[in-house]
């Protein structure tokens, strides 16, 4: 009998093991997967031309219509020492309809294909057309000022602009909020003072931030509303500044998902809100600035199971109120010598968990049951790195930056635009976990990036980005160098 019994621990003990191995396994894909696609999401935005809001005066109606077709070439290296090969066939099309500057229609359609190396994909579904909305942006705007000067000839004191439809929403550094939205979007103006409000849901195709959720990158409902104030102040000695504060709160519609990983069922909920002040200006005509500090409050469903080695076991999920912080302050001076040199400096910190098991941003393996959740999660979309590219959660990020047209004095590369930043990465917690699996230990690595923009004609642009992340072998298991290398082609029509 007592053989029986030992034989019955041992086997459950491997069964357990062999599990959190699964699991484990399966979490970094996924996270691969949700970095990859912020990486390339950060690519995207570099290279999607926004349109533009101004109408020439005088113009009854204008129609604007066109498109590019960008060529991308990508290799990424994963937390796994794993090298992917992309390339990614990218076309664009846009149409603009505007009358007296009063109403305007724009429409944005994007196909893009991927061509993966053979095993390289992410999702190891290999060569297919991106999992994306085919309607980028699509929106009605209506501009009360100017229509009533083009209607009724009249000056007003005060402005209000409302839109309808999907487009991006980007609030002060983009630490909170840089998502495409569908739904409605109103800026009032009076003078100095501007207030702006935004009520909408993310697109189904979003890549959610919490990649323990089935489906996170194909089917994510996330609901957005909220508030900023701003106002202009110009001083004589101490410059330019736009301070502002806002409010957003952040409501998850995804509840109904579930993730069953014997012995444990996971359900998802997380819902925040975001108070942040800041400021962007400038304090002399060469030093530029911008500052923003955010809290973040709400509740989300705790992690589900418990690890008591080599045994797992579920726990009850609790509502967990969330109560973390984040930062972001960066100084750009421009030298306004012919070759528009700029140096900046920034620092990111944001809060981290503790009693978090595996992740800062997810629900599995995330908060304990019975604590406050202090890992800072958004919807923003800062500058992280190209080959690290973790979220910005539980980290303290330094970067310091170059960038200039260094050789604008030859006609073929006056618009060639060469730089650099290089980033250091801490943990802000030591024992609070980041996006991918790493050791107490407040170092993470640094990373060296380069880049090139070169307008080649007009219709003609090269991009060029690399990037190499330094891991601390105090930190990660791995300590192998990963690099991250894309160029691109876009030939606009």
């Amino acid at each position: 009998m007592s053989n029986r019994l030992t034989l019955f621990s041992r086997c459950a003990a491997v069964s357990a093991a062999a599990l959190i191995a699964l699991s484990a396994t399966s979490a970094s894909a996924q996270s691969n997967l949700e970095r990859f696609n912020r990486q390339l999401e950060q690519i995207h935005q570099d290279s999607l031309t926004q349109p533009s809001k101004d109408v020439p005066v005088g113009q009854r109606a204008l129609l604007d219509y066109g498109g590019y077709f960008t060529f991308n070439y990508l290799t990424v290296d994963d937390q796994n020492d794993n090298t992917h090969v992309l390339k990614e066939y990218d076309t664009v099309l846009y149409t603009r309809l505007n009358f007296d500057g009063a109403h305007e229609l724009f429409l944005r359609v994007r196909g893009t294909y991927q061509d993966f190396n053979k095993g390289d994909s992410f999702n190891g579904k290999g060569d297919a057309w991106l999992n994306q909305e085919v309607v980028d942006r699509a929106y009605y705007r209506f501009d009360l000022a100017k229509s009533a000067a083009a209607y009724h000839g009249r000056e007003l004191p005060y402005n209000i602009t409302a839109e309808a439809g999907r487009d991006l929403a980007y609030w002060g550094t983009g630490l909170t909020l840089s998502q495409v939205l569908d739904g409605a979007f109103v800026n009032v103006a009076s003078g100095p003072v501007s207030v702006d409000v935004i009520a909408g849901v993310t697109p189904t195709k979003t890549v959610d931030f919490d990649s323990s959720r089935p489906h996170f990158d194909t089917s994510t409902h996330r609901g957005f509303y909220g508030g900023m104030i701003s106002t202009e102040i110009a001083t004589k000695y101490m410059g330019n500044h736009r301070p502002y504060a806002y409010v957003l709160f952040q409501q998850d519609y995804n509840n109904d998902e579930t993730l069953n990983v014997v012995p444990t069922t996971t359900k998802f909920s997380y819902n925040s809100h975001y108070v942040g002040v800041g400021s962007t200006g400038s304090l002399t005509d060469k030093l530029l600035y911008a500052s923003e500090f955010v809290y973040e409050g709400g509740e989300g469903l705790s992690n589900a199971y418990e690890i008591n080695p080599p045994f797992i076991s579920s726990v009850p999920q609790t509502s967990n109120d969330i109560e973390a912080y984040a930062a972001d302050m960066r100084l750009d001076y421009l030298f306004n010598d012919p070759y528009r040199t700029r140096l900046s400096a920034e620092v990111i910190a944001t809060s981290g968990d503790e009693n978090r098991g595996q992740s800062s941003s997810n629900t599995f393996g995330g908060s304990k049951p019975g604590t406050k959740d202090r890992a800072f999660n958004a919807f923003g979309l800062p500058n992280t790195g190209l080959a690290f590219a973790p979220t910005a959660s539980n980290l303290l990020i330094g970067r310091g930056g170059v960038s200039a047209f260094p050789l604008s004095d030859f006609s073929l590369f006056r618009r060639m635009q060469m730089g650099a930043d290089a980033f250091v990465f801490f943990k802000t917690v030591d024992d609070a976990p980041v996006d991918e699996p790493t050791r107490s230990n407040s170092y993470l690595g640094w990373e060296p990036d380069v880049f090139i923009n070169w307008q080649v004609t007009s219709d003609v642009t090269f991009a060029a980005r690399y990037g190499i992340f330094m891991p601390s072998d105090d930190a990660f298991e791995s300590d192998t160098p990963r690099q991250f290398f894309s160029i691109g082609l876009t030939f606009a029509f």
